[in-house]
Formats: structure tokens, sequence, C-alpha cells
């Protein structure tokens, strides 16, 4: 498995959809996962930690958890199914683990046997998501499914873009720029006479 993080949210340029963003620690992957503008608005308040007036539902579900003594560990991300991605949201009940605290140091607690005790509560991934970042758990995805939704990502040509469109920047002056424009611009208009006339 995979561990991911939120990068952010983007919007898709043809159909103007919420898409949040999850990359892997090499900085080289990153999936995108459609969602919808509510669930965008969820995932951009926690990660923003923006207080609400009334508490969102997923400010609800995290005092519920607590309420319950639960705790989110994890997040899997561990299936795409016609295009839908599976996730599971792995919780752990902190009243066992402060009744364990009591056990003696001569009985070990097998990291296997923790990790089983976990329960497994099916999830839409944008609302483990937002759960994830209220609570400061983490974002795990299966290899099989990082491998096949996932877009390259050229973390050093995009820093590189950057430096270069911002030396730019810094080296032209206002003036320049707009005796570039107007250069540019009777050769645009000759050629929009030359298509009129042809």
């Amino acid at each position: 498995m995979v561990e991911m993080s939120v990068v952010g949210i983007a919007l898709d340029a043809a159909s103007r959809s919420p898409i949040v963003l999850l990359r892997d620690p090499s900085r080289r992957r990153q999936v995108p996962i459609w969602i919808d503008q509510a669930q965008a608005h969820n995932i951009m308040a926690g990660l923003n930690g923006e207080p609400s007036p009334r508490p969102l539902s997923h400010d609800l579900m995290v005092c519920l958890l607590a309420a319950g003594e639960l705790r989110l560990e994890r997040v899997i991300i561990h299936a795409i199914e016609d295009s839908t991605f599976r996730a599971v949201l792995k919780l752990s009940n902190e009243g066992e683990s402060d009744r364990s605290e009591g056990v003696a140091e001569s009985e070990p607690i097998e990291l296997e046997e923790s990790i089983n005790d976990l329960m497994d509560i099916d999830a839409r991934p944008s609302d483990a998501i937002a759960l994830e970042i209220r609570t400061g758990s983490s974002i795990w995805m299966l290899e099989e499914v990082v491998a096949e939704a996932s877009i390259a990502v050229d973390a050093e040509a995009d820093a590189e873009d950057r430096n270069e469109f911002r030396r730019f920047l810094d080296e032209v002056s206002p003036a320049a720029m707009i005796r570039h424009l107007q250069s540019r611009q009777p050769e645009d208009e000759e050629t929009v006479d030359d298509n009129l006339s042809g």
C-alpha cells in the first residue's frame, strides 16, 4: 500500500467538476478523484480549518466517533469498480485500547492482532478524505489502484517552469510588454484582413 496525501481541489477543465488530488510520497504520481460541489466544500473546509457556525456533516461525524470512543486510524482506498473508487474507514475502539493499558508487559500485544481488531466501515472516498483531514489520520491506497488511476507528475519540471516564468516577469518591464503586444497587433489585423478578403 502507498500512503497518499491530499494536494488540494482542482477543477476539471472540460466539465468544471471538482477533483480532489492525492499525491504519493515520491511526488511523481497523482490520483484525481472526481467529486461533487458539496463534497469539495466539505474537503476545503477541513483543509482550511474554517470554523462553521453550525457543524458540517463531517464535523458531526468526528464528534460521534469521539462520543462512541472510536478513532479513525486510517482510510484505505482499495479498488476502482466501474470508474468508481471504493474506500473503507479503519476504526479502532479507544475504550479497548484504554483497557489494554492495564495488561502486564509480559503479555505483548501483536501488531497483527491490533490491525485485525480494527473495524471496517464502507465509505465514499470523498467522505473518507473529509474525515481523514479532520482527524489527522492517514490515507492509504493499494498499489494496483495507484498504478491504474495515477497520472505522472514531474515536480522538477513544474518547479523549473514556475522559476522560468518568475525570471521572465522579473526581467520584463511593463513598457516592454506593451511594446511587444503592440508590435504583434498589426500582424494579427493583417492576417484577419487577408482571411476576410480571401
